[in-house]
């Protein structure tokens, strides 16, 4: 049985969110979306040799918030992420030598080897923090979009989550405290139906996150989570609104992951969601989508494509050696980032 289907409009979305967008900007985005796919297929392949000491959340299918997103951000501008981290923290422009390093638990990781997979972190482009426990970004993310809201700093606060986050108390809290105090924050919703195996419709009465969210006296719109241009097109417009002194945003974007809920492969056939509903997400595969929308307007051809797909497994490569041979850590790192020893 198919629980969920995909209600979007497929290839024929992008047109009227490209209207008037450079061509680099929309060839930027395909790339940074193919980079991530084939990071995360990497990363799969790799992962029964046990080198990377830590638990991974893929979000192979589910590029396109993260991209789409962080393209509306600017460096000053903060993002906090839930447990599925690969794709926030790549698309805001964090280090993959210092990621992969982190899933190998090298002293050079970005957190120090501390945090793994689920605890990515890279201030020096904005990527504040990712939590492993679910809805724990939240309140983080809504004190600091409180201290930029009292400092008068020009950021925004963006943090994604889940549809399962909604249903913690600190969620409706935090959206509560964003509406009344006017907060520059976005909260950025991938519905992708499932929290681990158990289906959307067990655990919440029917209705839309989107609507939910509205309840707390802030704007709150549904996109289609395939279309990257439908969701730089709603992060741009909340962005807009929170630096205008206007408040903060809810956005739901309807997305599907291809992978399991944790580790490699897929998992469908423990009978939690019908297969068939896992091809047909796959059939709209947000990379392969916006690609195909690219050759079809005449900016993109197979000689590009395969020269992409060149420089990037190089990148992937030369990241995989680089973290492979950095150094293990030692006990005199136990000392390092703490308050006192």
């Amino acid at each position: 049985m198919i629980r969920y289907h995909y209600t979007g409009d497929g290839i024929g979305g992008f047109g009227r969110f490209a209207a008037g967008q450079p061509p680099a900007f929309l060839l930027g985005l395909h790339r940074s979306m193919l980079r991530i796919r084939r990071i995360e297929e990497e990363i799969e392949r790799r992962y029964h040799e046990d080198q990377m000491k830590t638990p991974i959340h893929l979000v192979i299918g589910q590029e396109a918030t993260s991209v789409g997103c962080c393209a509306a951000l600017g460096d000053t501008d903060l993002l906090y992420s839930s447990h599925r981290t690969h794709g926030t923290y790549l698309a805001k422009g964090g280090d993959l030598k210092a990621m992969l390093c982190e899933l190998h638990c090298r002293a050079n990781g970005c957190a120090g080897s501390r945090g793994g997979s689920m605890h990515l972190i890279d201030k020096g482009v904005g990527l504040a923090g990712t939590s492993a426990v679910v809805g724990g970004a939240v309140p983080i993310a809504t004190g600091a979009a409180l201290a930029a809201w009292m400092k008068q700093e020009d950021r925004v606060i963006v943090v994604f989550l889940g549809d399962a986050t909604t249903e913690e108390g600190v969620t409706s809290e935090s959206l509560n405290f964003a509406a009344l105090k006017r907060l520059p924050i976005v909260f950025f919703c991938e519905n992708n139906f499932y929290s681990v195996q158990s289906p959307l419709e067990t655990r919440q009465p029917p209705r839309e996150l989107h609507k939910w969210a509205a309840a707390h006296e802030m704007p709150a719109v549904l996109i289609d989570g395939v279309n990257v241009l439908a969701a730089f097109e709603a992060t741009r417009t909340a962005v807009a609104r929170a630096k205008a002194g206007e408040g903060p945003s809810f956005i739901e974007a309807r997305v599907y992951r291809f992978r399991a809920h944790a580790g490699a492969g897929d998992d469908s056939r423990t009978g939690y969601r019908d297969e068939a509903e896992r091809q047909q997400w796959e059939r709209v595969c947000p990379v392969r989508l916006f690609e195909a929308y690219l050759v079809e307007a005449g900016l993109l051809n197979a000689t590009a494509i395969d020269a992409l797909e060149h420089e990037i497994a190089e990148e992937i490569a030369d990241a995989f050696a680089y973290a492979l041979e950095s150094p293990n850590p030692t006990e005199a790192d136990l000392y390092r980032h703490v308050y006192a020893e």
